[in-house]
């Protein structure tokens, strides 16, 4: 499966801890994420992850130009709701192209608890 990780700053270490907690999880699967948040997770897991640019340099437009061309599955994408982000636009369109072609997308842990959830689930099956 190929997952896009995306996380504002502020929910940057939000998404390492939740990364970790389910390292085994992730280690299964082909990775991509916008510039920093990539570095990051690299960093701190040693996962190996496809970089995209920096999120306000074009990143969410990759992942989403990913998306369009059905080559993510799914979204985790930890977002900041309480700061104004120079790039919500592209953010917008991120979120508006995962409903139209039907890509889950987590934007909170409840949520990124529930995909990975489900996926295990039907692994399983």
């Amino acid at each position: 499966m190929k997952i896009a990780l995306i996380a504002h700053d502020k929910k940057k270490d939000d998404l390492l801890a939740f990364i970790k907690l389910h390292l085994d999880f992730f280690k299964k699967h082909e990775l991509f994420a916008t510039g920093t948040t990539g570095k990051r997770i690299i960093e701190h897991t040693g996962l190996d992850i496809n970089r995209c640019k920096s999120g306000p340099l074009g990143g969410d437009q990759e992942i989403g130009a990913m998306v369009a061309n059905g080559a993510i599955d799914t979204i985790i994408f930890f977002r900041d709701p309480l700061t104004a982000q120079p790039h919500e636009p592209d953010v917008s369109a991120l979120l508006r192209l995962s409903d139209v072609y039907d890509v889950p997308l987590a934007t909170n842990e409840g949520t990124a608890s529930a995909i990975l959830h489900y996926f295990n689930y039907k692994d399983r099956a």
